[in-house]
């Protein structure tokens, strides 16, 4: 099976309403009859709203609410072996190369943030908005389309799929594009592969968005939409420094030791307003190497500025700006393009053996900084000085063009 099919229809039924978070859990039935208690699968069937089915490009989706979903996975086929791998929403991936003989039955759970750009009603005469700005290009993405979408990549064999409400802690990431969930290949960030390396009790939510910067993450309402989701015990994961390094962007320009500085003391507080849990994550490097294959620094003062902010404000630090440095230069100059966007020639994304890598020296940071997340974390520990390989089946959705900023 290339892939499989998620309609969210009973047997006999034309439609149904979305999941609501005071239902339990349902079970879809993929390789058969449904069993007492389950839904059919129908494959084939496009998707309408209210009801799922497959996108066009063959993933599958099925409206849910915003919210935290726990999936859980029966994976294996009595046909046929498999080797299944599930990314969520914009390729956030959920489970990698989950081998299953013929005849075995294999479970996997994840956790799947699914959200909107509604803000709620704005009261009379406040400022503000209603919905987070988004772009046409933003708005058609996967992870603000009010539903689930899962695609299922390499051999897949799925039995069934059972979804129900997920409580626990919410790690939301802010930051740019080398963090944000990118919706077609070859782009990738850390922000996608993070979830793997946790297990089935926390959520990971997304809402770093390509070429934003502090201000223009205020600006668009995203930092809104977070903290209208974000409660006590939850986590704000914030990197930023990529653009707002950038003094040609006038109206987004953040100075290192001054609006830098004070932007960042602004998304502090509120999350600690809320009893959220910051945490600060440098920037990764950029990559370029001098004649002896040593990384140029291009960050600036910006990640020193965030070092001396979570040591001073006593604030969980995860340094991917020198865990990156270490690692471009473990690779060296021949080796190093390999892991960046493009082929190579961007210096700055990163494709999805980077993004994997990056993703391994954040979870690596949990382990050390956050003692409350640090048993949630299932990757086992990562060397940046000995880099590893990974293959990740790829997306069916790509693209050519390079994310905003560089």
């Amino acid at each position: 099976m290339a892939r499989l099919s998620l309609l969210l229809a009973a047997m006999g039924a034309s439609a149904m309403p979305p999941v609501a978070h005071a239902q339990t859990a349902r079970v879809w039935r993929l390789d058969g009859p449904a069993r007492s208690g389950e839904s059919a699968i129908a494959p084939g069937t496009p998707y309408a709203p209210g009801v799922g089915g497959y996108e066009s490009d063959g993933a599958l989706s099925l409206p849910l609410p915003e919210g935290n979903w726990r999936i859980t996975l029966d994976l294996g086929s009595d046909k046929s072996a498999g080797q299944t791998t599930v990314k969520a929403e914009n390729r956030r991936l959920m489970v990698l190369n989950a081998a299953t003989a013929r005849g075995q039955s294999v479970t996997r759970r994840f956790i799947v943030h699914v959200h909107n750009a509604g803000l709620g009603a704005v009261p009379e005469n406040a400022p503000g908005g209603d919905h987070v700005r988004l772009r046409p290009d933003q708005a058609s993405q996967r992870n603000w389309d009010d539903r689930l979408t899962l695609e299922f990549l390499g051999t897949p064999a799925v039995r069934s799929v059972t979804i129900e409400p997920a409580q626990g802690p919410t790690i939301f990431l802010v930051g740019d594009s080398m963090v944000a969930d990118h919706p077609r290949e070859p782009t990738a960030s850390w922000g996608q592969i993070l979830p793997l390396m946790l297990d089935d009790t926390v959520a990971v939510a997304n809402y770093a968005e390509s070429g934003a910067t502090l201000k223009s993450f205020l600006a668009d309402l995203r930092l809104d939409k977070v903290l209208s989701l974000i409660k006590p015990g939850d986590y704000l994961f914030i990197q930023f420094g990529h653009n707002d390094q950038k003094a040609q962007w006038p109206q987004t320009y953040a100075e290192a030791g001054t609006t830098y500085r004070a932007y960042l003391n602004a998304y502090i507080a509120e999350a600690r307003r809320r009893g959220a849990n910051p945490v600060l994550v440098t920037s990764p490097e950029r990559r370029n190497f001098d004649a002896r294959g040593r990384i140029i620094p291009s960050l600036g003062d910006y990640p020193a500025v965030m070092r001396e902010m979570a040591a001073q404000m006593h604030i969980p630090l995860i340094d991917l700006n020198r865990a990156s440095i270490t690692l471009y230069e473990a690779l060296k100059p021949d080796r190093a393009p390999a892991m960046f966007n493009d082929e190579g020639r961007d210096k700055t994304h990163y494709n999805a053996w980077g993004a994997w890598m990056s993703a391994r020296v954040i979870a690596d940071g949990i382990r050390a900084a956050i003692p409350a997340l640090a048993p949630h974390i299932t990757s086992a520990p990562f060397d940046p000085a000995r880099p590893e390989n990974v293959a990740i089946p790829p997306s069916a959705l790509v693209s050519s063009q390079r994310p905003l900023g560089n």
